[in-house]
């Protein structure tokens, strides 16, 4: 498979525009800013450039002198730039908060069947009973495995993995190999029963960084290692001819969709060179929608499990949002450490 070609510093440029315009919106302690920071974590990570852990810390810091807000399962996503501030400061304060976000999960968080966790969101209006969404692989499971990890906290990491697993069980199509969007518990059903786009991003990019946690010895790595295996094959033939994925991925009347997009080729650079012919692709795809300011463009707003086809169509894709900022980071970051990634 032909070696990827890019400008380095056309990549590094695209972030450092990305960073600084996601830095210029406003968020509250929830998922669209847990997302975004997600990315400018890996955006630290991949450049080594301190203003961006400058920006992080103090946005994080600010919000702390408030104390913890009340949580989600959603809100928890602000854990990963909490976990990435401590690797890089080894300040306490940042694992300690990180570790009662943890035991939120443990102890507070909704579940049903035999432990997963039901979908929340700050809100006091909206609520989803018995309701998984795949979301939850990126918002909760993934930062458990990551909190698991550093801390040595089996219990954390187990409860991540019954996150992956639940997940794959309820929401994993067995014929497309695709994830659905959501699951009723109550109904037994998958509601609309659409293959979305950004969650199957979701599913992907979580299911790669999970591997990267996960000891090839333990039972949940071959199990995870097949789902995603599955998954990102049936992805690849779903790519338009422009780089991108459709945010109805089997409707190629739905419009294609750049955080989608982004998170399922994050993905697809943990295989290595396999897939480098569709990464490829992606990569003019995604940088034609990074506009000189650094907004991402054509990033669908927030999108609850919709009724039908249509009404995913009809999500707007006109404004900046954090989880288009934040997968694109994660992506063009990526990009910039695929000659040290592998795939085991």
């Amino acid at each position: 498979m032909p070696a990827l070609t890019y400008d380095e510093a056309e990549i590094r440029d695209a972030i450092d525009r990305i960073v600084h315009r996601t830095f210029q919106m406003d968020f509250n302690w929830d998922w669209p800013g847990g997302v975004a920071f997600f990315g400018v974590a890996e955006a630290y990570e991949a450049t080594g450039n301190k203003a961006y852990l400058n920006l992080l810390k103090a946005w994080v810091d600010e919000k702390l002198e408030d104390g913890l807000p009340r949580l989600s399962v959603n809100g928890v996503s602000i854990g990963h730039c909490i976990l990435s501030l401590y690797k890089a400061t080894e300040d306490e304060t940042y694992i300690e908060i990180a570790t009662q976000m943890a035991q939120y999960l443990q102890h507070d968080a909704e579940r049903f069947a035999d432990g997963i966790f039901q979908h929340t969101v700050n809100s006091e209006v909206y609520n989803f009973p018995e309701q998984a969404w795949v979301d939850t692989m990126m918002m909760a499971g993934y930062f458990l495995l990551r909190v698991g990890s550093m801390l040595g906290r089996e219990d954390y990491f187990e409860d991540g993995l019954k996150q992956y697993h639940g997940h794959e069980r309820f929401l994993q199509d067995p014929v497309t190999n695709l994830y659905y969007h959501g699951w009723d518990n109550i109904a037994q059903n998958h509601m609309s029963g659409i293959f979305w786009a950004r969650g199957n991003a979701w599913a992907a990019l979580t299911m790669a960084k999970a591997l990267e946690l996960v000891h090839v010895t333990h039972p949940s790595f071959m199990i995870i290692e097949g789902s995603l295996r599955d998954q990102v094959s049936a992805l690849v033939r779903l790519q338009s001819e422009n780089g991108l994925w459709h945010t109805v991925l089997t409707d190629p009347t739905s419009y294609e969709e750049i955080s989608g997009s982004a998170g399922i080729a994050t993905a697809l650079l943990s295989y290595g060179s396999l897939y480098n012919k569709y990464i490829q692709r992606s990569i003019q795809g995604i940088l034609r929608h990074v506009t000189k300011e650094g907004m991402v463009t054509q990033v669908s707003a927030g999108t609850a499990v919709m009724r039908d086809a249509e009404g995913y169509k009809a999500v707007p894709c006109k404004r900046i949002q954090g989880w288009g900022q934040g997968l694109t980071l994660a992506f063009l970051s990526a990009l910039l450490q695929a000659n040290r990634r592998t795939f085991v």
